[in-house]
């Protein structure tokens, strides 16, 4: 795992356009169906917007129908962590980068195979490199 990245709110608000903190940094969600990569079919590596850890790769994606870039599975267990979240009045289990600590999205059960996993990440808290 990376060494682990900590800042203060005022140095992510000045590294982060405004909508990738309220993202990244306060939890927020993107409307769905706006996100750059929720359509996106471009080969590459999808890294987190605020520390640039590879977190997915564009083989586990697919087309989740929910507006939302979908994966079946992380680089690697260690690149994010999750917790329990029950904001909004639903149970729902929280995706963030393990080396900032930067919200992603959530993660559900009703993903395809080979995982079962659904992780429903945020366009903005993503930047894809694309494969040469």
């Amino acid at each position: 795992m990376a060494e682990r990245i900590k800042k203060t709110e005022q140095a992510w608000r000045q590294e982060l356009t405004p909508e990738q903190f309220e993202v990244c940094r306060g939890k927020g969600t993107e409307r769905a169906f706006t996100g750059a990569y929720y359509d996106c079919r471009e080969d590459g590596v999808y890294r987190c917007a605020c520390c640039g850890s590879e977190l997915f790769h564009s083989k586990t994606k697919f087309d989740s129908g929910t507006g939302w870039p979908s994966f079946f599975a992380p680089m690697h267990e260690d690149v994010i962590s999750t917790k329990s979240d029950d904001s909004l009045g639903m149970r729902r289990v929280e995706v963030m980068c393990s080396t900032c600590d930067a919200h992603l999205g959530h993660v559900f059960e009703d993903g395809p195979q080979p995982t079962g996993q659904r992780y429903c990440i945020n366009s903005v808290a993503l930047r894809l490199n694309k494969k040469d």
